[in-house]
């Protein structure tokens, strides 16, 4: 039985996705027209043609992956005319193909003013490859370039013009830059920075015509309409777009008053059998020039299409970006349009800043913002915006934060509203921590005791702290940073007393400079210290009493008492014959599994007793301890690379396994988490990592500084394109550094917005070595990969070690107190009423 046909007509990035929303569907036939004579590539990213002249590079699709998936493509092919009542195409080629239903995804055309001149040679829009290639080579030929359009289009191909070599212009007649995004004092700063790279910016500029030149400089002279004039050799034209809706029009479909195929909330055109997505679009007289509402287009009408239940409701035009290396956001209603809007902004143009926020009449509703040469603020920001969150009061403290100390204004725990959610486990807020610290809760433990805060999960307790040194210190106060009542000295200094004297023991420390036995706090931060110098088995008989119940069970305690075993996997790859093994094992002892976010696959439930057991078939197998438990190196998560994706520029799999096994089991301040992605896609998540690795077509990007968890934070780019050796040598260098100087528990985050100085600072450091201490850093890394040892392995060598493992001295019964339930066919730790019931 044929298949109905769904003819896609237009493949740019939105008739794409919908291709991709289809994937699966074997329903029908797919059929796409392109004029291009390529498959659909990355527009947005359409600059990056220039670095090296690769097409291949921008690619979101190849014929290969068409034909797998049944799509039929038809390439340098236009669609003359449809025909709704027969539903057929007539192509250029000659053909006429049919139809069951249609997508209409063609997008938009670059606007070029009717000025007198324009098809002159070396005059070219911007749109396409093949208008890049034109631009190439016309500035072979050409010493000035003109861009006529100042906005985002504009914007990007001046950046064009500027790389390629060319004295560059701008010409917009607007009185600003980039008019929609931005308000007077954004585009005031944007021309200010752009000019400062080289670029003129001439603004309230209307051209009149474009005449040649034989007597002067350039090819030719742009004439204004206030009787100024430019010379130039070449003119890229990016003054906006217009809907592509010819085709709709000759079809008789309904098109609005300005152009744009009218939709409804199904994306169905007047025509329920045939469908508008992307820049061609009309929905409620709004036309969408961003990629993203055209992907959730495509996602709605693939929706309808297959039969299920989807809409269209409009989409946040809100937008980040990065043109000629300036940081440029806009936020919802950028220029306080809506009734009563009130409006707060702050210029620095010594430091190249401005940021803007409009407020609804009350001041308690983000409406919209502008930044400008520092958008780290647009997430949050964002945020406060989509969600109508309540500001901090007063509103205009959104934009002049306090800076944490040693970190940059608007980072850390000062730049948190009052009304932020410290600890998610009691619900206590910034305000009411900073209430019961101005009431005398002048100690990290009178603070949790009257707060609760960071006495649930714990996973605030250090921006607890934080929070309690900062206001400490804007009382005037002198904040001790002692690691703790037996050592007058921060982590940072004990480290470098362990490592100059080169003490081996918590003992011998303690007989040195410290008193008393240690307590909680001091004892396993100098057994992590220790282990991070010198790397001996934390179970020996002078580290063992160190640990905390995970370290010292090389396994993670659960709420019910019982352990999870966690192996460790590589980069994610792991053979057919390991993973049968860890079925084995999940199903032997009654196990819940589950895959994290790390790539690896977590054992839950193992009783005490069980552990040596179970690690004993895992190690014998192939595997080793994944030290999930430890405050150490956890993962490296990888993507597949180019080994199997046809994005892929570098061996993701491979690098990532080659930093796995360097670093695996090197104890730190806090866990350290890694990923390395094999294109700018991202699917590793590499950004969200203290240490990312992202693959360019010269080698490597490094990222650091980044983190999950309550608070959020994307790494800071380090450094780019590093052959392998390099990338290691970073990565060992700044890791050490870390470990040297960070607080206790304290995640790379916060140690870096912690540095005097920040990234700039640490850069110094590791690529300048401005501290002389980077052969060192480097011998002490080679120390610890050198004397890398299975935990798990080491201890079931051990049968001394191995007599801890059981819940009671005098027995080996297990604990009758752990009862599970079972939930979606696994174990679960059971509630109380069942456990009061068994």
């Amino acid at each position: 039985m044929t298949k109905p046909i769904i003819a896609v007509v237009g493949n740019g990035m939105v008739g794409h996705r919908f291709i991709e929303e289809m994937a699966g569907c074997s329903d029908f036939q797919l059929q796409v027209f392109a004029e291009e004579p390529r498959l659909a590539y990355d527009r947005v990213q359409l600059t990056r043609y220039f670095d090296n002249g690769n097409a291949d590079d921008l690619a979101l699709a190849d014929p290969q992956d068409y034909q797998r998936q049944g799509v039929i493509s038809h390439l340098s092919t236009r669609v003359l005319s449809i025909d709704t009542n027969k539903q057929a195409l007539t192509c250029s080629d000659g053909q006429q193909y049919s139809y069951h239903t249609l997508v209409l995804a063609t997008g938009s055309y670059p606007f070029v003013p009717p000025i007198p001149g324009r098809e002159q040679p070396h005059i070219h829009p911007y749109r396409t490859i093949e208008d890049l290639q034109a631009i190439q080579h016309s500035a072979t030929s050409s010493r000035v370039g003109v861009v006529i359009g100042g906005g985002l289009l504009g914007l990007e191909a001046a950046n064009a013009l500027n790389t390629l070599g060319l004295q560059t212009h701008v010409v917009e007649f607007a009185p600003r830059l980039m008019a929609v995004q931005l308000d007077d004092g954004g585009g005031t700063l944007l021309r200010q920075k752009i000019e400062q790279l080289g670029l003129t910016v001439h603004t309230d500029k209307a051209t009149q015509s474009i005449d040649a030149s034989p007597d002067g400089p350039c090819r030719y002279r742009l004439s204004f309409a206030d009787g100024s004039s430019l010379d130039t050799d070449m003119v890229v034209f990016s003054a906006g777009i217009r809907p592509q809706d010819h085709l709709a029009r000759q079809s008789q479909l309904q098109i609005g008053e300005r152009g744009g195929i009218v939709i409804n909330d199904q994306c169905q055109t007047s025509n329920a059998n045939v469908y508008a997505i992307g820049e061609c679009a009309l929905w409620q007289q709004r036309i969408f020039g961003l990629v993203a509402p055209g992907y959730q287009m495509a996602k709605v009408a693939a929706a309808t299409i297959r039969g299920r239940q989807s809409a269209f409701s409009g989409a946040d035009m809100s937008t980040k970006l990065k043109l000629l290396g300036v940081d440029v956001a806009s936020i919802g209603d950028a220029h306080g349009n809506s009734p009563g809007a009130l409006s707060y902004w702050f210029s620095d143009h010594a430091n190249g800043l401005y940021k803007k926020i409009v407020v609804d009449d009350s001041g308690t509703k983000l409406l919209g913002a502008v930044l400008v040469g520092d958008a780290s603020d647009y997430g949050n920001w964002l945020q406060l915006c989509l969600n109508q969150m309540p500001l901090p009061q007063p509103p205009e403290s959104l934009l002049l934060p306090l800076p944490e100390e040693g970190g940059a204004a608007g980072s850390g725990v000062e730049a948190l509203p009052d009304s932020a959610q410290i600890c998610a486990c009691h619900d206590v807020s910034k305000a009411d921590l900073i209430d019961a610290i101005e009431a005398g809760a002048c100690d990290l433990a009178s603070l949790k005791s009257c707060t609760k805060a960071g006495t649930g999960c714990g996973g605030c307790g250090q921006l607890v702290g934080q929070l309690l040194d900062n206001r400490l210190e804007q009382q005037g106060l002198t904040v001790d940073r002692s690691l703790c009542n037996h050592f007058p000295y921060s982590r940072a200094e004990l480290f470098d007393i362990l490592r100059v004297r080169e003490i081996k023991t918590f003992d011998a420390l303690l007989n040195q400079c410290g008193q008393g036995r240690g307590c909680e706090i001091c004892r396993p931060a100098v057994a992590s210290m220790l282990a991070s110098l010198w790397n001996d088995y934390i179970l020996d008989d002078a580290h063992v009493g160190l640990q905390d119940t995970n370290d010292r069970f090389l396994a993670n305690m659960q709420k019910d008492g019982t352990y999870s075993v966690v192996p460790r996997v590589p980069g994610g790859e792991i053979t057919a014959d390991k993973l049968i093994v860890l079925g084995q094992v999940a199903k032997e002892y009654g196990l819940y599994t589950k895959i994290t976010g790390g790539q690896r696959i977590d054992l839950f439930g193992a009783r005490m007793e069980q552990l040596p057991a179970i690690w004993r078939r895992l190690v014998d197998a192939g595997f080793e301890t994944g030290h999930a438990y430890g405050k150490a190196m956890r993962t490296v998560k990888s993507c597949v690379g180019s080994t199997w994706c046809r994005y892929g520029v570098q061996d993701s799999t491979a690098m990532a396994i080659r930093i796995e096994h360097r670093y695996r089991g090197i104890r730190s301040p806090h866990k350290i988490k890694l990923a390395v992605s094999g294109c700018a896609r991202e699917c590793a998540e590499a950004q969200s990592k203290d240490y990312g690795v992202i693959a360019t077509d010269k080698g490597w990007n490094l990222y650091v500084g980044g983190n999950g968890g309550m608070r959020p934070r994307h790494a800071d780019l380090f450094a780019t394109d590093l052959d392998d050796a390099t990338l290691l040598t970073y990565i060992d260098r700044i890791m050490m550094f870390y470990v040297r100087t960070a607080e206790r528990l304290q995640r790379t985050s916060v140690w870096l917005e912690s540095l005097d100085g920040g990234l700039d600072y640490l850069k110094q450091v590791v690529i300048d070595d401005s501290l002389g201490l980077n052969a060192e850093l480097e011998r002490q890394m080679q120390t610890l990969v050198d004397r890398y040892q299975c935990e798990w392995k080491t201890t079931l060598d051990d049968p001394k070690r191995l007599k801890q493992f059981q819940h009671f001295i005098n027995s080996r019964q297990s604990d009758d107190g752990v009862v599970f339930t079972e939930e979606r066919g696994q174990i679960r730790p059971a509630t109380i009423d069942i456990k009061e019931s068994v």
